[in-house]
Formats: structure tokens, C-alpha cells, sequence
């Protein structure tokens, strides 16, 4: 391997690792955005108290995650400058100005008005406050939407020209509206709603299974499963949606996360089976063992029962994706997310016989265990996507026009490995603060004894006094 090679594949671990730390926060900033929005304004609706000790205990979580999420986002643009500084001066036309977009019109949008959501209690009115909130709301899903907009023309470019080296753009409204686009953003964004809703149930199965603040943490949890039974079936139904829009756009993507070689079998007839388990052989043009279930890939990618899928070997070697980590970071992703249905159901089961009630929920043990695991598996639901969609688009880095080699910075070895040094440092210093902070959160618990908003005498100062005070919301488990 040459010195440029290897300075290559060392920039393009080190932007993995990048994109791959850095996408751990953002889902949660969006989803977690919009449920306390929705807190809040059931507080302000119905003057319900534990409306608004939910909404304050999940705001301190949201301020940790989000500023990890902003100095891992930060970071990121910078390693876009450092190690795909070509990609960077050729895409700038479209791709840095959607980035400035994304920050005019969303990131500083939305810290302004966290500002006000975070240290605006008790200053300002409670539906100015409630604004705010939902401001921050709307930047997090803008965020969301100019970011996905961005990876989409990666995967779908359209609307621009190649001229000497530099992506021009020709028509803004096909590039923003790319094919991709439609369903990508979607699944993005339906995503951050299941993982939020997801934290927020294991973070309340955390308490109940402590038997700690067992009214408070079961309102919480009853209506984030409730909302799982709806938003899990649809990101499932999403996900096939993207699956059609990368089958008519990126067939060699398609054929990567299946394992799919061939397009039509030895007899001529299409090569409709759907691999569960398989290993791709030495030569890489088949699989060398493989589980395969008969017409299954047909009905998963065109929805009829015979009809071919583009296979690897009818593109040119050099256009083929790596096949291993999309295949079964594909199957992980999909996994889980048929995983989260059936915990949907079984919560919505159990909340339909009334077992989800506060003299009952605590009982739940195996339960609240299974919801605390699903706490961690969307993150891994959306990781594993990511690295499906990134590498499955490989060799390219601007799908058809531009190599994913002909965009990283000609760096020499030495430099490469510096900034790998230096990212991974840092990036992990962010993971474990945030782990810290957020395990402090947990520790220190809600807060039930400062005043609301409005409210001129403070209760009790004592924790325990508190729960007296407020029974509804800190009383210990009772019996049946």
C-alpha cells in the first residue's frame, strides 16, 4: 500500500469515527425537543404539576446531550475542511451553502431561544416560555432537514454541473428537492422521535424499577409507549419507502446491503431470493455460504414476486461497494426496528389491561428491563443505518460524479494520523462527559421541591418533606 493510500484510509477512519460519534446526539436534541414541548404544553393546558416537574427533570438531560451534540457537530465541519478539503472546494456551490443554511436558520435559531427555555422559568410568562420551547423544537427538525438535504444530494445529485472540478449549481430547486430527499429526511426524522421516546421510557423504567417517584416516572412511561405503538410501525414502513428510493436510484447500493450478486440464475430465471445470513467468497463476485429465503428480495424490493433485482456483478468492479458491513449493519438496523413493534405492543397490552397504572407498574419487572434495553438499541439502530447508508455508497463520495478518493485531503501519513489521534481524544472526552453529566442528572433525580413558575413560597427544602408535601408525584410504591 502507498503512502497516498494509506493516508486515504486513515482519513477515511478517522471521519467515520467522526460522523459516527457526532450521530449519537443529534436524534436525541430533535426527538427529545418536540416531547417537551409537548410536556409543557399539556403543564400550561391543565395546570397539571407533574406536566412540569417531567418537562424540567428531561430539560437538564436535553442541555447535556445538546451541548455535546454541538461540540461534536463543530468538530465535524471542521473535518470537512481537514480531511476531504476537495470534496469541501468542489462542493461548495451547493453543499456549503446548505450548511450555512443550517446554521442561520436553525442552529443559531434554536440557541437563542434555548436560552430563553433554559433560564427563561419563572421570567417570562408561560406561554412566552412555551414558545420558546417550541421554537427549539422547530430549529431541531430544520436542523434536521438541511443536514438530511445535504447527505441526500451525496446520495441522489441533482440539479448542479461538473465544471472544472467544482459542482455548479443549475437549478437550486431540483438539488435542495433531490430524489433521495423524500423519503431520507422522513426516516431521519421518524428516527429521532423513536429513539427520544425510547430514552424517555428507559430512563422512566429506571426509576420504576428502583421504585422511585413511581407516579411521577409512570406517566412518563405510559405515554411514551403508547406513542411507540404508532411511531415504530411507521419508521418500519419508512424504512421500506427509502429501501424503494435507493432500489431505483442506487442499485449497487441496494445490492451491497443485500448481499445480491447475480441478477438472474444460472437457468435465466430472476434471482429472487433474500439472504438472512451470508458471507461473501474470496473472489467477491458471490457469497460463500448463505441462508436464502425464495422470492423474499423480490417482494422486500418490488413488491411482486418475480420480478429481478439488480445484482453486484452486472456493475464493473470498480463501481461495487464493500458488501460485509452494509449487509449486517442493514440487518441490525432492521432488526431493531422490528424489535422496538413487538416491545410497542407488549407495553400497549399491558397499559390496555391496566397494568401501567401507579399501584401496578412497578410489578412489571421483566417489562421495565425490556424498556430499559430498548433505551440503547435505537442507538445502535441508528448507527448501524448510517454506516448502511455511507458505505453501500462507496467508491463514491457524490454518487456517479465524484470518488470517494478523489475528495480526501492529500494529507501525508504523519498528518493523517495526527488528527485521527487528536479526533478520537476528543471525541471520546465528549462521549464520557456526557456519560458523566447525564449520570448525574440521574443520581440527583426530579426536582419536586422549588416553587412553579408563579409561585411565591418555596416548599419544603428537604427532599423527603417534599415528597410529603406532594404525594401525588413522589409517594413510594403502595399496596394493591
Amino acid at each position: 500500500m502507498s503512502d497516498t493510500d494509506l493516508s486515504t484510509l486513515i482519513s477515511r477512519i478517522d471521519f467515520a469515527w467522526i460522523t459516527t460519534l457526532h450521530i449519537f446526539y443529534p436524534p436525541l436534541t430533535i426527538g427529545l425537543s418536540v416531547i417537551l414541548f409537548y410536556a409543557e404544553w399539556r403543564w400550561v393546558r391543565t395546570e397539571d404539576e407533574t406536566w412540569y416537574r417531567l418537562c424540567r427533570f428531561f430539560e437538564r438531560l436535553f442541555v447535556v446531550n445538546f451541548g455535546a451534540g454541538v461540540a461534536t457537530g463543530v468538530t465535524m465541519e471542521m473535518a470537512f475542511g481537514i480531511l476531504y478539503g476537495r470534496f469541501s472546494e468542489a462542493a461548495g456551490p451547493f453543499f456549503g451553502q446548505i450548511l450555512g443554511y443550517e446554521t442561520i436558520t436553525a442552529f443559531m435559531y434554536e440557541a437563542g431561544f434555548l436560552g430563553l427555555m433554559v433560564f427563561g422559568w419563572g421570567k417570562i410568562g408561560k406561554r412566552m416560555h412555551l414558545f420558546s420551547t417550541f421554537n427549539v423544537a422547530l430549529a431541531s427538525c430544520l436542523s434536521a432537514m438541511w443536514i438530511l438535504d445535504a447527505n441526500s444530494w451525496m446520495q441522489t445529485p441533482t440539479g448542479i454541473e461538473l465544471h472544472n472540478g467544482v459542482f455548479e449549481v443549475t437549478d437550486w430547486l431540483a438539488a435542495l428537492f433531490n430524489p433521495d430527499v423524500f423519503t431520507a429526511f422522513p426516516h431521519m426524522l421518524i428516527a429521532a422521535f423513536e429513539l427520544s421516546l425510547c430514552f424517555v421510557a428507559a430512563v422512566s423504567a429506571w426509576f420504576l424499577l428502583k421504585e422511585k417517584h413511581i407516579a411521577l416516572y409512570q406517566r412518563s412511561l405510559q405515554y411514551a409507549v403508547v406513542a411507540l405503538i404508532v411511531i415504530a410501525p411507521l419508521q418500519v414502513y419508512l424504512g421500506d419507502a427509502l429501501g424503494q428510493t435507493t432500489a431505483a436510484a442506487q442499485p449497487a447500493a441496494l445490492a451491497a446491503m443485500e448481499g445480491h450478486f447475480d441478477t438472474k440464475l444460472p437457468d435465466g430465471q430472476p434471482n429472487t431470493g433474500w439472504h438472512v445470513l451470508a458471507w461473501p467468497n474470496a473472489k467477491g463476485d458471490g457469497n460463500a455460504w448463505a441462508i436464502t429465503v425464495p422470492h423474499m428480495l423480490s417482494l422486500l424490493e418490488t413488491h411482486t414476486w418475480n420480478r429481478a433485482v439488480t445484482g453486484l456483478n452486472d456493475l464493473r468492479p470498480e463501481d461495487r461497494p464493500p458488501v460485509l458491513v452494509p449487509f449486517y449493519a442493514f440487518r441490525v438496523m432492521a432488526g431493531i426496528g422490528g424489535l422496538l413493534v413487538l416491545v410497542a405492543i407488549w407495553g400497549v397490552l399491558l397499559a390496555y389491561k391496566g397494568r401501567l397504572e401507579v399501584r401496578e407498574v412497578a410489578s412489571n419487572k421483566w417489562f421495565l428491563r425490556a424498556v430499559i434495553l430498548c433505551g440503547f438499541l435505537p442507538y445502535l439502530a441508528v448507527w448501524t443505518g448510517w454506516w448502511t447508508r455511507e458505505v453501500s455508497r462507496q467508491p463514491w463520495i457524490v454518487y456517479g460524479l465524484m470518488r470517494t478518493t478523489d475528495g480526501v485531503s492529500l494529507l501525508s501519513v504523519g498528518e493523517a494520523v495526527f488528527w485521527l489521534v487528536g479526533f478520537v481524544i476528543f471525541e471520546l472526552a465528549v462521549f464520557f462527559g456526557t456519560f458523566y453529566f447525564g449520570a448525574q442528572v440521574m443520581n440527583k433525580g426530579p426536582d419536586l421541591i422549588s416553587p412553579l413558575p408563579g409561585e411565591s413560597q418555596p416548599y419544603p427544602d428537604d427532599a423527603a418533606e417534599a415528597n410529603l408535601a406532594r404525594p401525588h408525584l413522589g409517594a413510594p410504591k403502595q399496596p394493591a
